[in-house]
C-alpha cells in the first residue's frame, strides 16, 4: 500500500520575476556606482563595507563581521591585513575570549572612513533630491518592504516618533477610505457609514473656516495612520469628529495625542465646550474621551450601519 504525501516543494518561480530582479540589480548597482571605485575612492564597495562595520561596532570581532557580511574567512583576513598595513587598524586582546582579537580603527582609520561616510550620505541625499516628499516616503517604505520580505528574521525598524500635520491633497479622501475599510472589517458596518463620513469630510472641505476649525493627519514612519477633526458647531461649541487610527498605530498613545490637540486648539480659540458623537461599541475611543474628562450626556439606540447600535453624546467643558 502506498501512502500519499503532500508535496513540500515550493511553487515554480516565475521566470519574469527572476528577470525583473536581475534587471533591478543591474539598474541599482549602476545607479549607486557600486561597479566603480566606490564613493570616488580607490577602495571597492567591499572595502568600504568592512570599514563601516569596524567604525560602527562597539566591539568588532573578525568572525562576527565575516558571518554578518557573508565573507569567506580568508578573504576578510586579507582585507583586514591590508588595513593594518595602512595603519588603519589595530588588534587588541578580547576581554572574554583569548582566541579572538578585538579590531579597532586607529585615528588614521577613522580619518580614512569619515569622508567616505559623508560622501555616502551626500549621494543618498542626491538620490532623493529629485523626488517630491511623498515620493521619498514611498521609496523608503518600498525598500523596507523589500528588506522585510527577503529577511523576515531581521528585527523590525524602530518606529519613529509620530508627527501630526495639516491635511494635503488626497488626505481627506484617505480619511473616508480608512473609515469605510476599517469599520467594515472590524465591525461589519455597511456603506451607509462610509457615505456619512464622506458627507462630513466633503462639508469640511467646502465650508472650512480656518480660524475656527482644524484637521490633523497623523503619520508614522512616513505613512498616514490617523486623523481627527475639530469643526465649529456654534460660537461657543466645538465638535470633535472623525477620529481614526489604523491598526499599525494603535497602542502607541497616538489616539490620546490627537484628542489632546483638539482640546488644546478649542481652548485656544475660546470655545467653552467640546462635544462629540460616537457609538457604545467603540470602547477604545470611549476610553480616550473619558480619560480626558469627557462626560457621557446621552445615549440612544439606532439602526446604524447594517447592525443595531447605541449612539452616544459626550461633552467636555473647556
Amino acid at each position: 500500500m502506498t501512502i500519499a504525501t503532500m508535496s513540500t516543494t515550493s511553487p515554480p518561480i516565475d521566470t519574469a520575476a527572476v528577470k525583473a530582479i536581475r534587471q533591478f540589480n543591474r539598474f541599482y548597482t549602476r545607479r549607486i556606482g557600486a561597479l566603480d571605485p566606490y564613493l570616488g575612492s580607490a577602495m571597492s564597495l567591499t572595502d568600504v563595507r568592512v570599514l563601516y562595520e569596524l567604525a560602527h561596532r562597539e566591539m568588532a570581532v573578525a568572525s562576527e563581521i565575516g558571518r554578518d557580511l557573508g565573507f569567506d574567512a580568508g578573504y576578510l583576513s586579507r582585507i583586514l591585513r591590508r588595513f593594518e598595513n595602512e595603519g588603519w587598524l589595530v588588534r587588541e586582546p578580547h576581554p572574554r575570549d583569548a582566541r579572538q582579537s578585538v579590531l579597532r580603527l586607529t585615528e588614521a582609520g577613522h580619518a580614512a572612513f569619515a569622508p567616505l561616510q559623508q560622501k555616502s550620505r551626500e549621494e543618498a541625499a542626491a538620490l532623493l533630491a529629485s523626488l517630491a516628499p511623498a515620493q521619498r516616503q514611498q521609496l523608503v517604505h518600498a525598500m523596507g518592504t523589500v528588506q522585510s520580505l527577503l529577511d523576515p528574521q531581521a528585527p523590525p525598524a524602530r518606529p519613529q516618533a509620530a508627527i501630526l500635520r495639516e491635511p494635503g491633497p488626497g488626505d481627506i479622501g484617505w480619511v473616508v477610505q480608512q473609515h469605510g475599510e476599517i469599520y467594515a472589517r472590524e465591525y461589519g458596518w455597511n456603506s451607509t457609514f462610509e457615505a456619512l463620513v464622506a458627507g462630513i469630510a466633503g462639508e469640511f472641505l467646502l465650508k472650512f473656516q480656518p480660524e475656527w476649525e482644524r484637521c490633523w493627519i497623523a503619520e508614522l514612519n512616513g505613512e498616514r495612520v490617523g486623523s481627527i477633526f475639530v469643526v465649529r458647531k456654534s460660537a461657543t461649541v466645538a465638535q470633535l469628529r472623525l477620529l481614526i487610527l489604523t491598526p499599525a498605530a494603535r497602542g502607541l498613545g497616538l489616539g490620546g495625542k490627537l484628542v489632546d490637540e483638539c482640546i488644546a486648539f478649542a481652548r485656544l480659540k475660546g470655545y467653552r465646550k467640546m462635544v462629540l458623537w460616537t457609538n457604545s461599541c467603540l470602547t477604545a475611543a470611549r476610553g480616550i474621551y473619558a480619560s480626558r474628562g469627557f462626560q457621557l450626556t446621552g445615549s440612544e439606540p439606532h439602526e446604524g450601519y447594517g447592525t443595531p447600535l447605541v449612539g452616544e453624546t459626550w461633552e467636555l467643558k473647556l
